[in-house]
């Protein structure tokens, strides 16, 4: 009870400082979601946003993502990093999408996991933002921090974390939860320099008394 009730206080406080909080990768359409998070790993936000530009104006159809020339898209993706293998599930997603799905990008968690490059983080993302399904919660390397942080978890295995977070977070709240800490991680709760006596979880963060000297 005591961790429901502070995740429930950290939505709360999160909610006031950050209104309307959204992704911040650009998409017109689910494919293009699940692309730019495929090639959000270990990449920023901002430069993928830089290279879906130029990546959704080469491909307009999922069809056309299955029927790539990978050399093409890899000089496109090259800034993102691990562009060969970035380039490879990208393609290779969307000829099993073609092939097994009808073109269409699969609604459930179960099927999004098969693809290639989708892990759990990738598939609640697209499940969230393009069909409005929290099942889940989206663990990223914000979440994963912050939340041990707020002792919300002890645990280190992203899966386990999500595992112990969705306990805490109501269905409802599951989709923002993840928004309002990857905001909260880039503004104020960065990984070198945490800016705690700016936080608006400064009262009821179990760690902001140990990193409080580093801000």
């Amino acid at each position: 009870m005591i961790k429901a009730k502070r995740a429930d206080n950290v939505i709360n406080l999160l909610k006031q400082r950050y209104k309307n909080v959204e992704i911040a990768l650009q998409y017109s359409n689910p494919f293009e979601l699940l692309a730019a998070t495929i090639l959000s790993a270990q990449c920023t936000d901002e430069q993928v946003n830089k290279v879906t530009a130029v990546l959704f104006k080469k491909y307009r159809s999922i069809e056309a993502y299955a029927q790539a020339d990978p050399a093409e898209m890899e000089v496109i993706v090259h800034s993102a990093g691990f562009f060969r293998n970035k380039t490879k599930n990208i393609i290779n997603t969307a000829k099993i999408i073609v092939d097994k799905f009808g073109g269409k990008v699969p609604e459930t968690m179960e099927d999004l996991t098969t693809l290639p490059g989708v892990a759990r983080k990738t598939a609640n993302i697209v499940l969230g933002h393009c069909f409005r399904k929290t099942e889940g919660i989206a663990v990223d390397t914000h979440v994963i921090r912050i939340s041990r942080l707020l002792a919300l978890t002890e645990e280190k295995d992203p899966v386990k974390i999500e595992k112990d977070l969705i306990n805490l977070v109501l269905p409802q709240n599951r989709l923002e939860f993840s928004l309002l800490i990857q905001t909260l991680g880039r503004q104020v709760c960065k990984a070198t320099r945490p800016q705690c006596p700016h936080c608006p979880l400064l009262l009821l963060c179990p760690s902001a008394k140990h990193t409080s000297t580093h801000s």
